[in-house]
């Protein structure tokens, strides 16, 4: 399995955004032109996006899905989105506007059936689970329950699903590093692939990650947004880091 860098691009108001610890009061706008930003991150050379529409996340409401489908239909990459994708019609409009694959975390809590439904008629799913020391938050990171990040990775390994996303709210836009302990423990918890979000700030926290394991198990990637936005990770680098600089040319499809 390879390491796939996942540049970020959080939507609030239809500009590129950065919150803390996920708190809408503490957002920071980046860039005025999402669109404009996606094409640098693919011009840089990544291979997949990473979008969320932080308005959908909070409202469910579709808020900024014209400026995701123009981000889809721009640049020459897969971009995978999530945020208040909660029915089949929400995940649908993404798919057909030409999202490659939609992010579902309150309705993974709240409807799992929806998954199936969209796994079975072959669309990719990933599963994004957002807790606070360890539990599930949901709404937007609002709303916290009793369940277990953990036992929800398990929970959906049979349900046909790519990968999940796993964030620990508390790291989220802090540059403080991962939590690795956190990220460890679902790797032992699942056989599914386990992307990781949440605390990057330095190039040493993307190596830590690369060499990440538990159980011969490794990580399916990293998600990482402040510290590009910031200039603490510059993202040729990261993706250089994926594999030995001699083989860049050749495998820089995989990260």
């Amino acid at each position: 399995m390879d390491f796939v860098i996942y540049p970020a691009i959080d939507i609030v108001n239809g500009k590129c955004v950065r919150l803390h610890q996920g708190n809408y009061d503490l957002e920071r706008i980046y860039n005025e032109d999402p669109i404009s930003q996606a094409l640098h991150f693919a011009s840089t050379g990544a291979r997949w996006i990473h979008v969320v529409d932080l308005d959908a996340a909070r409202t469910g409401n579709p808020e900024n899905r014209e400026i995701i489908s123009r981000i889809a239909s721009t640049v020459p990459i897969p971009i995978q989105v999530g945020g208040g994708i909660r029915s089949i019609d929400s995940a649908k409009a993404l798919y057909d506007s030409g999202v490659e694959r939609v992010v579902i975390g309150t309705a993974a809590v709240e409807n799992p059936s929806l998954i199936d439904s969209l796994t079975h008629q072959g669309y990719r799913v990933a599963v994004g689970l957002d807790g606070r020391k360890g539990r599930i938050a949901t709404r937007g990171w609002k709303d916290e329950t009793e369940l277990q990040v953990t036992e929800m990775a398990k929970r959906f390994e049979d349900s046909g699903v790519d990968a999940v996303i796993v964030t620990e709210i508390e790291r989220d836009g802090t540059l403080l590093g991962p939590d690795t302990k956190g990220l460890r423990d679902v790797l032992a918890s699942t056989a599914l692939e386990v992307i990781a979000s949440g605390g990057v700030g330095s190039l040493d926290d993307i190596k830590a990650l690369l060499g990440l394991e538990s159980d011969d198990r490794k990580l399916g990637g990293v998600i990482i947004g402040k510290s590009l936005y910031e200039n603490k990770v510059d993202l040729l680098s990261a993706l250089n880091a994926c594999h030995p600089p001699n083989r860049f040319k050749e495998k820089n499809e995989d990260c």
